[in-house]
């Protein structure tokens, strides 16, 4: 069992990293992994959060369930499943240090990603759709903070606003719950880690509710910047770290 200091930074990072995710769309499972990865270990933090964000991504459906887009999910969700699992079972396959490594290497490239599409004003349907969803699922399936890439996948299929943010709750909630199958039947995430990961999605849950609120006060991109910042420098640290 962790000390009572370093379960009360877990909570008080997963309050913060679920607000900052329910303004934004993403950044909960991006900003999670520095903190965790000292505390449990590198190979612990994927179905950790995997597991934790059942209780986040169900919380941000309640609140923004009637912006939810069931043609999208319906056309991304079966495809991302089957991927998800296989990347899943590839990160068991992982050490600690080759965990630590990939986990930092996805936060440092998912950002310039999202940049990069928005800019180029990516367009995706059909073909462009599936073929997304099934890379999206892999890299869902073995790292954390992998929402970045379906919240630009949904924004490049023509979902907007809360659309986006419903959505990807959705799809995450559904790729979640195999996720967590995969990590549990493969020895990954056992009762200590899963009570871990109950602390942090009750931590998250009321932040959600919030961030619902603020989302419509804050003015401009000066979040999503400072939320790049953050991201890029944790991803750092952790192949450092690593080394």
């Amino acid at each position: 069992m962790l000390p009572f200091a370093d379960l009360l930074l877990i909570g008080g990072a997963a309050f913060f990293a679920a607000l900052v995710g329910g303004v934004t769309g993403y950044g909960t499972g991006l900003l999670l992994p520095p903190v965790l990865v000292p505390l449990i270990g590198a190979e612990a933090v994927v179905p950790v959060i995997g597991l934790s964000a059942l209780f986040t991504n169900a919380s941000r459906v309640a609140a923004y369930r009637p912006d939810l887009d069931i043609d999208r999910l319906r056309r991304i969700a079966p495809v991302a499943l089957p991927a998800t699992l296989l990347g899943a079972y590839g990160f068991t396959l992982l050490s600690g240090r080759g965990a630590a490594i990939l986990i930092g290497a996805m936060l440092i490239l998912l950002v310039p990603l999202r940049t990069l599409a928005r800019r180029r004003g990516l367009v995706l349907t059909g073909r462009g759709l599936t073929a997304a969803s099934f890379g999206y699922g892999v890299v869902n399936g073995g790292t954390s903070g992998s929402g970045v890439m379906l919240l630009t996948l949904l924004m490049a299929a023509g979902l907007t606003g809360p659309q986006v943010i419903a959505t990807d709750a959705a799809i995450s909630f559904l790729l979640g719950i195999s996720k967590s199958g995969m990590f549990a039947a493969r020895g990954a995430l056992d009762l200590r880690l899963a009570g871990l990961a109950l602390m942090i999605g009750a931590a998250a849950v009321p932040a959600t509710f919030l961030a619902r609120r603020l989302a419509h006060l804050l003015p401009g991109t000066w979040h999503l910047r400072l939320l790049d910042g953050a991201v890029l420098l944790g991803g750092f640290l952790l192949i450092l770290r690593a080394g």
